[in-house]
């Protein structure tokens, strides 16, 4: 957990309005007894107004069902096409739609089963993805994921929601596909705002927009989705921030999302290990302040050659001489070919 000192980022940006079902409610379908217990519909709707996406392209999770208080099962649908999620190579998609979904279900969870209100800020502080590649196919994209969630450490509010938890497992057509899980905290607009004091009229200032690095190099197709920009050494590159992206800022935002961190990482670690495509078995991520818009964001990378046959890059954000976050990325290395001659 960050330091008190420092207070987590949030993964989202601005608040949006949601059909929640309040954790009161929950507990009274829950108490009630047989006869009285309302009727439920077995599968409940994702709604990008839950998912905090402004378009339903880039939402997910489809629908969930609860199996008890704490376990949930959802169905999602991971496009072989998507403008910002889309496949890495000719063969494979994106492994950062596994993070991006577990980020948007953890939101659902919060707002229509645990009572976080419509206005809630959430910050994540962590978050870990472990992905099989050969399981991620653009030849399988047709074919819906399910994905169990566990909710643990779940820390209450009076009715609402602290903090928690969520912890996943994703499987298509019954092979599992990717594990995750991520530490979310909610805090309420009044509490935002006053933490957020002498940032809140950020959104009104543009940001310059940096020149990025070429989009082969940070493992992108298209230059608008790169997010890195050239620095002074190897291996270093500066935050480019495009406030008007329309995946990577749905909404104006007064700092930094934390996709987008997450984002740089991955690039960072493909430019640092020139591995193309990077196709991260494991992706670590921690948080531990904000990162604004208007400061230079560094992002340093080291590489480490800790197993045969694979490649770890350690990346870390630095703003104003503070670490904002720290990351670590694993790749397999193709295996070199022989020559019979």
């Amino acid at each position: 957990m960050p330091p008190k000192t420092a207070p987590p980022r949030p993964t989202t940006g601005e608040p949006t309005p949601s059909t929640a079902v309040t954790a009161e409610a929950a507990s009274r379908d829950e108490a009630a007894s047989p006869a009285e217990a309302p009727k439920r519909d077995p599968h409940t709707t994702v709604t990008k107004e839950l998912a905090h996406r402004t378009t339903e392209t880039d939402v997910f999770p489809a629908r969930w069902t609860r199996i008890s208080g704490t376990r949930f099962r959802f169905t999602a649908h991971w496009p072989a096409a998507h403008p910002f999620f889309g496949p890495v190579d000719d063969r494979h998609q994106d492994p950062m739609v596994v993070g991006e979904t577990l980020r948007q279900a953890s939101m659902v969870l919060a707002h229509a089963e645990f009572g976080a209100p419509a206005d809630t800020h959430f910050v994540m502080w962590d978050l870990t993805v472990h992905v099989d590649p050969p399981a991620l196919l653009l030849a399988d994209a047709a074919e819906p994921v399910e994905f169990d969630v566990v909710c643990s450490e779940v820390r209450r509010r009076g009715r609402g929601l602290h903090s928690m938890r969520t912890t996943m497992e994703f499987r298509r057509a019954g092979r599992l596909v990717a594990r995750g899980t991520g530490s979310t905290g909610c805090t309420s607009p009044r509490a935002y705002r006053r933490l957020r004091a002498d940032r809140w009229n950020a959104p009104d200032t543009p940001v310059p927009l940096l020149p990025g690095i070429s989009p082969q190099t940070a493992g992108r197709t298209r230059a608008e989705d790169v997010v890195l920009a050239p620095a002074d050494l190897p291996g270093v590159w500066h935050l480019r921030v495009d406030t008007g992206h329309p995946v990577l800022f749905p909404r104006p935002n007064d700092h930094v999302p934390g996709m987008v961190l997450f984002e740089a990482a991955r690039q960072a670690a493909t430019a640092a290990s020139g591995l193309h495509p990077f196709l991260p078995t494991t992706m670590t991520a921690g948080f531990t302040r904000y990162a604004e818009l208007h400061s230079p964001c560094r992002i340093e990378t080291e590489i480490l050659d800790e197993r045969p046959g694979e490649v770890t890059v350690r990346v870390e954000g630095r703003q104003d001489g503070e670490s904002v976050f720290t990351a670590a990325l694993t790749a397999a290395r193709p295996a070199r070919v022989r020559s019979l001659s």
